[in-house]
Order: structure tokens, then sequence, then C-alpha cells
């Protein structure tokens, strides 16, 4: 894909958003209703059998139907947010202010850890294309910081989710620092983790264009981390789009649409923050757990 999108066909770029100072399209498809009241839905038993607190939102977007547990508590987002970190760098190669093709030097002063991408370029360059590849796909924290900081820095990633109707999930610091747990800093809630991935992805008035959506798309669907999260729950014929998240002491996290084999998504967001007793073996199984009991509960259960 080239970066010559056709401006006329722009019509909500970053800017467009609130993030290069223009208005909001006089013009917008009406947002649809909001989803049905949650069905009863109780992971207390999980919690205490993983060793943790479990945040977790599923809404089947064909029924317009619903679970949540703690969906309105902060959980640390970890690298889940560099879906959203994408999303922004594709915004603004939507409005004519980035391109995919441009080369950014990589240097040994942007490497910290996890750099399977970045650390055998460093003297040489990458595109602001491969620069997403790596940080959907493969998690790579240098390229999350190098797109930051070509985006504007952490005011214009906050100005993204402000953009997206998001006025909760905190922005507060780069890789690795985000990671660690700091009282509200640089978390978000289940609920409104839902609520981007359906404005993003689902919507009508999703501000990505179709041919961007299915870019983004397509790194979620081909990211191979998280095997043994929402993936080990899936279905026989269901694919999985996402992004995970992990942090060393406790935090683990899935986030992203669930596509049975015709008809709409589910949307899944799950964020554990298991206890540094824990194992990464039970982190990953309360998200595969609470997927099962979610799937049952909405009606797609074996």
């Amino acid at each position: 894909m080239t970066a010559g999108t056709d401006r006329r066909s722009v019509l909500t770029g970053l800017g467009a958003l609130g993030v290069g100072g223009c208005s909001r399209p006089a013009a917008e498809a009406p947002a649809p209703a909001a989803p049905q009241a949650p069905i009863a839905f109780d992971l207390s038993a999980l919690e205490a059998r993983h060793d943790g607190r479990l945040g977790f939102v599923a809404h089947d977007v064909g029924a317009d139907a619903r679970v949540a547990w703690r969906g309105d508590e902060r959980f640390v987002y970890c690298s889940t947010f560099k879906m959203y970190l994408a999303a922004a760098t594709l915004l603004r190669v939507q409005s004519g202010e980035e391109r995919l093709d441009r080369a950014i030097p990589v240097t040994a002063g942007d490497m910290i850890n996890h750099a399977p991408v970045t650390q055998p370029a460093v003297g040489g360059t990458l595109t602001v294309q491969r620069l997403m590849e790596a940080t959907v796909g493969l998690s790579d924290n240098p390229a999350a910081n190098i797109l930051i900081r070509e985006l504007g820095g952490l005011g214009q990633l906050r100005a993204f989710y402000r953009g997206i109707d998001d006025v909760d999930t905190r922005v507060d610091r780069l890789e690795p620092e985000m990671n660690r747990l700091d009282g509200d800093k640089d978390t978000i809630t289940p609920a409104q983790s839902a609520r981007n991935i359906h404005r993003l992805f689902v919507r009508r008035d999703t501000p990505l264009t179709s041919n961007f959506r299915t870019l983004l798309l397509g790194w979620m669907f081909d990211t191979p981390t998280g095997p043994n999260r929402i993936k080990a729950a899936m279905p026989a014929g269901w694919r999985l789009a996402h992004k995970t998240g992990t942090g060393g002491y406790g935090p683990t996290n899935d986030i992203g649409l669930l596509y049975p084999p015709s008809g709409e998504p589910l949307v899944i967001t799950a964020y554990f923050h298991g206890s540094r007793t824990s194992t990464e073996q039970q982190r990953e199984a309360a998200i595969a757990d609470a997927t099962r009991i979610a799937l049952a509960a909405l009606g797609h259960g074996a």
C-alpha cells in the first residue's frame, strides 16, 4: 500500500479528530444505539483460582449483547496501547501529515529492552509502516517510542484518545516506564477499551478509512503473541485480531476482535493483574477461562 491516499476521500484524519487543530466534519454518520445492559457475569471464582484481579468485557456486536466484570476499574494497559498508537499514526497518514514509506533513522540511543525489529536496524532506517508492523505484531518497544516521537509526543497520543471520545484513558510515560504500576498512570478501563475498539473497527463513523482499517487488522490477525490467552479459548473456525500486553510483575492483557465463521465480531478486552506469586500460566489461563465463560454466556459455547 502506498501513502498516496486520495485526500478528498479522507474525511476524518487526526486533524479532523482535533489533534491537528481542525474542527470535526459537519456531517457524520449517526452512532448506533448503546449496547444492551450487561448480562449477569461473575468471575470472582476465576480470580481466586488464578490469584489476581481481572477486568473483562465482551460485546457481541451482532446480537448487541454484552458481558462485563470490573469493566469500569482501571488496569495498567502495558503493550495493548500499541494498537491504538498504530491507529493514531494511520490517521496522520490519512490526513497527509505522515507517509507509510517515510524512512526514519534507528540509532543506538533508541534502544531499550525487547527490540526484535529495531535492534538489527540500528545504524539504518525503518519506514513508518515497518515500525507500525513491528509495534503491533511483535510489540517492539523502541519502535513504539519512535512512533510516539514522530507522532509529536505523548500529548498527541492523548489527543488521539480524546478525538475518539475517550476522556478516561491515561497517557503518561514512554516504554518501558509506562508498564510500572504508579497510581492511575498509563491505565485504561476494559469498558472504555471495548468502546474504543468498537469505534475504530465496527462503527460506521470510524475515523479510519477502509484500507487503513484493513491494514491494521491484518497486523492484529498475524501477530504470534498470546497463544494461551483469548486465542486458546477460540472456537474452531473463528479468527482473532488482537494485541497483547504483559508486565513482568503480574499484568497480563489481551484485547481485540474475535470473528466467527460468519457474521459480526465480538469485541473482547481482558486485563488481568496477577499477584507477584502468580505464575505466567495462571495469568494467561485467567484470560482464556474468562473468554470461554463469556462465549458461553453470549450463546457461543461448545
